[in-house]
């Protein structure tokens, strides 16, 4: 079949591997004041009443099937649970809630990452009408001064805690002991005065448990979500079972049903951490709609944690696969080189699912050289787009060769684009949306326009406004945005993406600066591969040379442009890594550009000055 690359050239492409999906259709209304509303064609399925409900049918009907999966430390054998044993679990963690005296008004707080007994836990809350509240490992683990662990701990005053490893997080638990609340410690180690977590889960279940269930609303709060962080405190979201429910029924009124399915059951090796929303409520959800196992990844898209992954993925041939970009940037790296791993990886493989940032097209024609030499197939690569406060709101639904989508709202949810200068700024409506913040009436009122839209902060555009069924396409954070001293608007989230395609792979990520300033720089992580083979090839020149031919990627950048919006002055190479303990880098493996850009002040001022350091190359002669 004929097809047009993502490069925008017509080539002669394998067909791609059959994507279960509804095609795209959708309604669009334009309003007079210039804002638009746009929604799907397609109607949802019918929600759950919670996610609790979602999962004690998956158990009835799955019993026996793993559920949760994870491997002894050392990279030691899988070991978890079943559906069955999960419920059993579970039902008792419901019971231990509710000897307690606990109820929808209190809280769980998890310290620690993903693990089988975290998982657990969950559906233990979910089952008692108790929220639960995961929050970043990182801020007990990384911070110093945990002042991010007491705000989050400060904002739903738990009665309980609950931490993998009790030494490992023995410093934050001293620290929440120190605000003056009374709390219980729940550790899987049992650890000295702790709660052993098997104590907990082998409580003895009675009709409580049941009452319990059957009393929680979709309207009440199944779990709190934190927001990132990078403009202050992080903001707690309450997560409603019916957001949660809601995102799953959208998903299954897209689903092509086929007769003819097989019946292998779903597996995903998932790394992304549970304290965000997409993998803690929209891939946990969605597993458990699917009655789908999920191996726990423990490596990360990070030198020195990657290989993990790597490894897992030589015993795990997943049906669905998604992480962030730098993950399969560096996922590339690995199967050019190894045919054992590619051939394990998509020997399953569905589709592919990007998020937390745009993909750039060179990674997706690399992803895509790879499955054809495989297969023979080209596989749907696709992404979700939303955000804590309102679960995923659009999605790529069909099989396309562009990048960059955002696709088209989820049945059920309304899109509103409002005109904010030259872009087209999102906000949203619909069951997946939040109420608003816990205990801040002030930012829940800021959030929300006079018609009761989310507002994003994001813009989009549509690839073809007269076909408005083609898509939408991330246009960057308006906040991100910036202007030169020429007044000239610079959109960092699309030229990010690009410089990175313009070096890949030399480079996994960038930052943009510029604001005020007469051109526009960058700062450059050079990717891991990169440095290995510079390294081998020039020794104690690799980084002059990498230099040298980044800058000879930016040129030719450069000479298709455009204007000044869209060309690199200066560049610099950074040789220390994102910090995740600061915030630069998130636990979910995506730069923060705003946090880079103020922890990295004094490089942003040195690609400035008069006369430029030797670190700094100068692609123009700007001085």
């Amino acid at each position: 079949m004929m097809a047009t690359s993502s490069s925008g050239a017509q080539d002669d492409l394998p067909p791609f591997r059959p994507f279960p999906q509804k095609g795209p259709s959708v309604t669009l209304q334009r309003r007079d004041d210039g804002s638009m509303i746009l929604e799907s064609d397609h109607d949802p399925a019918e929600a759950a009443r919670t996610v609790g409900h979602l999962f004690l049918e998956a158990a009835r009907e799955h019993p026996d099937r793993p559920f949760l999966m994870q491997r002894e430390p050392g990279h030691g054998p899988w070991r978890g649970v079943t559906y069955a044993e999960a419920e059993r679990q579970a039902r008792g963690i419901a019971q231990w809630l509710l000897d307690r005296g606990m109820s929808p008004d209190d809280c769980v707080l998890v310290l620690s990452g993903n693990s089988v007994e975290h998982g657990v836990l969950m559906i233990g809350c979910y089952l008692a009408g108790v929220p639960i509240a995961p929050i970043s490992q990182g801020y007990s683990l990384l911070s110093t001064d945990h002042e991010k662990l007491k705000h989050c701990f400060s904002m739903v005053r738990p009665k309980t805690v609950f931490v993998q490893d009790s030494a490992m997080f023995a410093k934050a638990i001293e620290t929440l002991r120190g605000q003056g609340e009374q709390f219980e410690i729940i550790s899987v180690d049992g650890g000295e005065g702790t709660v052993p977590f098997a104590d907990m889960a082998g409580t003895e279940p009675t009709p409580a448990v049941e009452e319990a269930l059957n009393s929680i609303s979709p309207d009440d709060t199944g779990k709190y979500l934190f927001t990132s962080g990078s403009t202050g405190m992080p903001k707690c979201v309450p997560q409603l079972h019916r957001m949660m429910t809601g995102v799953v029924a959208a998903g299954e009124g897209l689903r092509l049903l086929d007769e003819e399915e097989d019946d292998e059951p779903p597996q995903s090796l998932e790394w992304m951490p549970w304290s965000h929303i997409s993998a803690g409520n929209i891939a946990f959800n969605g597993n458990l709609a699917a009655g789908g196992t999920v191996y726990l990844d423990e490596g990360k898209p990070l030198p020195g944690m990657f290989e993990t992954t790597i490894k897992n993925l030589y015993d795990i041939s997943p049906r669905v696969f998604g992480s962030a970009p730098v993950a399969f940037g560096m996922l590339a790296d690995a199967m050019e080189r190894d045919r054992k791993l590619r051939a394990s990886f998509f020997k399953n493989l569905i589709y592919m699912g990007y998020g937390g940032a745009t993909l750039s097209n060179d990674l997706y024609e690399r992803m895509q050289a790879l499955a054809i030499a495989e297969t023979g197939e080209r596989i749907p690569m696709v992404t979700m787009y939303g955000a804590t406060e309102t679960q995923g709101i659009t999605t790529v639904h069909w099989a396309t060769d562009r990048v960059g989508l955002i696709g088209l709202p989820l049945p059920g949810t309304t899109l509103k684009l409002v005109p904010n200068g030259d872009k087209l700024e999102v906000r949203v409506k619909g069951p997946t949306v939040t109420t608003g913040y816990h205990r801040d009436a002030k930012k829940t009122q800021d959030a929300f326009d006079e018609e009761g839209f989310y507002k994003l902060g994001d813009a989009a555009k549509f690839i073809d406004p007269d076909a408005p069924e083609k898509g939408l396409v991330f246009d960057g954070r308006v906040t991100e945005d910036f202007k030169l001293d020429t007044g000239t608007w610079v959109s960092v989230g699309t030229l990010r993406p690009d410089l990175v395609a313009a070096c890949s792979p030399l480079i996994f990520d960038a930052v943009i600066t510029g604001q005020d300033k007469p051109f526009i720089g960058a700062m450059v992580w050079p990717s891991a591969a990169a440095m290995e083979k510079y390294g081998e090839e020039y020794g104690a020149d690799a980084l002059s040379a990498l230099r040298r031919d980044i800058a000879e990627r930016l040129r030719s950048h450069n000479a298709s442009a455009g204007g000044s919006s869209r060309r690199i002055g200066r560049f610099t190479v950074l040789t220390e890594p994102p910090s995740l303990d600061t915030g630069e880098l998130t636990d979910k493996g995506y730069v923060n550009q705003r946090q880079a850009l103020s922890r990295r002040a004094e490089t942003v001022d040195r690609l400035y000055a008069s006369t430029p350091e030797d670190d700094v190359v100068d692609l123009n002669g700007n001085s």
